[in-house]
């Protein structure tokens, strides 16, 4: 994962932050029904979201340092 690029790793942990934000918002105006697999997964697209986009960050200044 070391060549990967950090700011693609960014990119992938925002998508995943707004998917956990959209799936709970399409739940409260009743567009989805609010089941277990829905609540449940929301909730670990943000938790994972959250931590790509720190690690994305952490590789983006290594490098930046390193130069």
């Amino acid at each position: 994962m070391s060549n990967w690029d950090p700011r693609l790793i960014i990119l992938l942990g925002f998508i995943l932050v707004v998917v956990g934000w959209v799936i709970p918002f399409l739940e409260v105006i009743h567009l989805m029904e609010s089941t277990f697999f829905w609540n449940f997964f929301s909730y670990a697209a943000s938790v994972s979201g959250m931590m790509l986009g720190i690690i994305g960050a952490a590789f983006y200044t290594s490098r930046r340092r390193k130069r």
